[in-house]
């Protein structure tokens, strides 16, 4: 079996069982993807926290009551791996943010390059990179929240955790809180192993009703850190203003 780092990350990606990741955004939401990243790689990706020359911002989330913990926007250029997982993950939900708009009665939206989806946003005002890596110590964790940087957004995002939960650090699951309406709220627990992912709406999903598609708001957010360092890279494909 040829060890993951050897394969390019777009063949990674192309080599996903997108028939299944597609029916699961569809049934339920969201979707967990194996391993893209090995070890090594996200060893790599934890290492660039600590050069601020690869940045543009830096949030300490306690400061706008975010939660407890903090997080830097990639500047421009992306490094490699980040701009090619970006790069190679967006034609793939496109298809499936175009699949949503349909539901709902809405012509297709999303081109199939994310270039294009990019000069899109920087037409709006919005040029700035988005891509970031979140770090939380013990104590730590991140409020229920969506992120919209502006007029246009992609409808999903992607999450990879970094390091080894149950060894690098307990707690800090991943929450999907789903606002139905004229119900209760829904709750989703997500544990990825390291160098896994969750690919997740940015806002509103469509679900099947008795008279057709509704759309219902999502929000997530990170359970608290019971002890240890957690790390781990955001993709949202839109840019902020």
């Amino acid at each position: 079996m040829i060890p993951l780092e050897q394969l390019a990350i777009e063949d990674r990606i192309t080599a996903l069982n997108w028939p299944a990741i597609h029916r699961s955004l569809d049934e339920s939401g969201f979707a967990t993807i194996p391993a893209l990243l090995s070890p090594e790689e996200c060893g790599r990706l934890m290492q660039m926290y600590d050069d601020p020359a690869l940045f543009r911002s830096r949030i300490v989330m306690e400061r706008h009551s975010f939660g407890k913990g903090e997080y830097q926007y990639f500047a421009a250029p992306l490094p490699a791996p980040v701009d090619q997982l970006r790069d190679g993950l967006y034609p793939r939900l496109a298809e499936a943010a175009n699949r949503w708009l349909g539901m709902s009665g809405e012509e297709p939206a999303y081109p199939e390059r994310l270039a294009d989806f990019l000069q899109q946003c920087h037409a709006k005002g919005q040029s700035k990179p988005t891509p970031l890596l979140l770090k939380y110590e013990a104590g730590g964790f991140n409020c229920l929240h969506q992120d919209l940087y502006g007029e246009s957004y992609f409808p999903f995002q992607v999450v990879f955790v970094l390091n080894r939960s149950m060894t690098d650090f307990t707690g800090g699951e991943l929450l999907l809180v789903e606002q139905r309406p004229r119900m209760q709220s829904r709750g989703h627990v997500i544990t990825l192993a390291q160098g896994e992912a969750l690919i997740f709406p940015t806002r509103n999903r469509p679900v099947q009703g008795s008279r057709g598609y509704y759309r219902t708001t999502l929000r997530h957010g990170v359970s608290t850190i019971a002890s240890g360092r957690r790390y781990s890279l955001g993709i949202i494909f839109h840019d902020a203003q």
